[in-house]
């Protein structure tokens, strides 16, 4: 007996000590993302005293932001969300204080001046920095900082996005492939809420669309034959928006030129195509993803069917030849507008596909089916509940073992015909495809034709 009151004594000392410290860190990172958030809506608003069109910027702003990153804090490089993947991993959670305003100055400059991108990952960076700097300015340990700055990722998305407890649990989800780190489950959780509060408080307005879809939308076996092959297919997109960023980024690294000079180019490249499929790829896109979600299709009408395709190249550039900014909002970008395509071929549900690309290609893209799954509730009410499950674990499998965040660390495999041989990283684990991995196949068509013949 004694032992037992010492055990819960000790575990309810732990949960206090966490409700507080989360409490205190999330009410931190909502103000400052608040203020993020603010910052980015001025200088958009700002736009309008411009005598030309904003996005003629563009390749100014990719060369100022490599300016102020390479000059100030190399960390602040990229789409925030992966640097922050990595402190965890590696560093246990330590991020350079400088990374706070630099990461906020260079993705207010780049999206000010067309660069696609979106806020979250900054965000997250922002909030996961915030966490850092207070750990050591009260000198916590090296566990107890770890902890902290992922309670930093689930706050800075939950106050971006509006979403307390998707933001949550992807802030946890997204470390580590195939395992969810449940001592971090309860601390993540009220830092994402004190954020979102704290966030909404200071004035934020938040855009959810409850569509009431079991009012429309019977659960029937067609439709559901059709989610099946809409998460096939959003599984493909994850795929082609993975590799494209990658492959991009690549490509421009090897082009054996001055770094400022190919961040010129890269915008003027972008400049240049938007005069022949059109400007609505710069930026965040908010305003063509909420159209989407609406049944009455003369509001989309004006979204071309290619537009997942363009945004994926406009985002892939912007990130490659230096901008700064995150890739969740082009990534709901891209799925919710290869969603509407998909619902246009098929004549019906669009806005639910639309919907489901959202979600769904957000659980391929970052390997977060979970967190995915609970955004689409949060975002578009309970009744997609069940389509938007069984869409995203599509999604997130067919996609394979890859992702937009090379720090993530995989630790499952996605079919038990695969051999992965585990890395550091997700990007380091290599997918076996060699003599075991045929025979299994082998053994497969062998079952097969034996129960042809019976």
């Amino acid at each position: 007996m004694k032992k037992h009151i010492i055990e819960q004594s000790l575990i309810f000392f732990s949960v206090s000590k966490w409700v507080f410290l989360s409490s205190a860190i999330g009410v931190v990172i909502g103000a400052v993302v608040t203020f993020f958030l603010n910052t980015i809506h001025t200088a958009n608003s700002a736009r309008s005293f411009l005598p030309f069109d904003y996005y003629y910027l563009l390749p100014f702003g990719l060369m100022l932001t490599i300016f102020l990153v390479r000059k100030f804090a190399p960390d602040a490089k990229g789409h925030g969300t992966e640097k922050v993947i990595e402190a965890v991993h590696k560093k246990d959670g330590l991020i350079d204080v400088k990374v706070m305003p630099v990461k906020l100055l260079a993705t207010v400059i780049t999206i000010f001046s067309g660069g696609s991108v979106g806020k979250e990952g900054p965000g997250a960076q922002i909030g996961a920095g915030a966490a850092s700097f207070i750990s050591q300015l009260f000198k916590f340990p090296a566990r107890d900082r770890k902890k902290l700055v992922i309670c930093g990722i689930s706050a800075g998305f939950a106050s971006v996005f509006g979403t307390p407890i998707s933001g949550a649990i992807f802030g946890v989800e997204v470390l580590i492939v195939g395992l969810i780190m449940y001592d971090v489950l309860l601390p993540s959780f009220i830092a994402g809420f004190a954020a979102y509060t704290t966030a909404k408080l200071l004035g934020v307005n938040y855009t959810y669309f409850h569509m009431e879809f079991s009012n429309a939308l019977p659960f029937d076996i067609v439709l559901m034959v059709q989610v099946v092959l809409a998460g096939l297919f959003f599984g493909l997109i994850s795929y082609f928006l993975i590799a494209t960023i990658k492959g991009t980024e690549r490509q421009i690294r090897a082009i054996k030129m001055n770094i400022y000079a190919k961040a010129f180019l890269g915008g003027t490249f972008l400049v240049v195509l938007s005069f022949f499929i059109g400007d609505q790829f710069f930026g965040l896109g908010l305003d063509t993803i909420n159209t989407l979600f609406y049944s009455d299709p003369t509001l989309s009408q004006d979204v071309p069917w290619y537009s997942f395709i363009a945004k994926t190249i406009y985002t892939s550039v912007t990130l490659g030849a230096g901008g700064s900014g995150g890739v969740i909002t082009p990534i709901f970008y891209v799925g919710a507008t290869s969603g509407h395509f998909f619902g246009t071929l098929l004549g019906d549900n669009i806005a639910l596909f639309a919907a489901l690309g959202l979600t769904s290609v957000l659980a391929g893209t970052t390997n977060a089916p979970i967190a995915a799954t609970i955004m689409a509730v949060e975002l578009f009410g309970v009744e997609i509940a069940h389509y938007a499950a069984i869409s995203a674990v599509i999604t997130f499998l067919i996609t394979g073992h890859r992702s937009v965040f090379p720090s993530q660390i995989l630790k499952m495999t996605k079919s038990d015909l695969l051999n992965i041989d585990y890395g550091d990283n997700i990007d380091k684990s290599h997918v076996d495809l060699s003599v075991k991995s045929k025979e299994k196949m082998k053994r497969i068509l062998t079952k097969m034709k034996f129960t042809e013949r019976k």
